[in-house]
């Protein structure tokens, strides 16, 4: 029974529920990538490159000489037009990831920058360049010296 209770505490975590629903939207993010690549951007760079297909690039591992298209289909092969397909949806992916964090960051920066300034207190001592002694901020006289001191300022 503990351990099931365990789990149960584990599973309903925030941080589980955060990773499911990352997952999630990282593998349909995926697919918006891959179709960006294969639909998108292939098309015109094998059209700039003399109306290539970036799937269909091959290195055969057999000789095709003769075979029908399906048995080509079939034929081992060395797909490196598949590969360059994905990588680039890796870059795109991890551009995406870069731009995405670095905004992130950014705004982190920016609301910690807030709290810093939020919360830091005005100072109620100052020192005495006298004694070294702390005096109210608002002290025009050492309590500990007696050394005048400016009003106000701290030094």
């Amino acid at each position: 029974m503990k351990i099931l209770q365990e789990f149960k505490e584990f599973a309903v975590k925030g941080n589980v529920i955060d990773l499911a629903v990352g997952v999630i939207i990282g593998g349909a993010f995926g697919k918006i990538v891959t179709s960006l690549v294969n639909d998108i951007i292939m098309p015109p760079i094998g059209a700039l490159l003399g109306e290539v297909d970036f799937k269909e690039l091959k290195i055969p591992l057999i000789p095709t000489e003769g075979m029908t298209p399906e048995k080509l289909a079939e034929a081992p092969a060395i797909l490196y037009g598949s590969f360059i397909n994905t990588v680039l949806d890796f870059l795109i992916v991890a551009l995406c990831i870069f731009f995405m964090v670095k905004g992130i960051n950014h705004l982190r920066r920016l609301t910690e920058k807030e709290k810093v300034e939020e919360a830091a207190p005005e100072p109620t001592e100052k020192e005495c360049p006298y004694c070294l002694s702390q005096v109210p901020v608002k002290a025009t006289r050492c309590k500990h010296c007696t050394s005048q001191l400016a009003e106000g300022k701290l030094s």
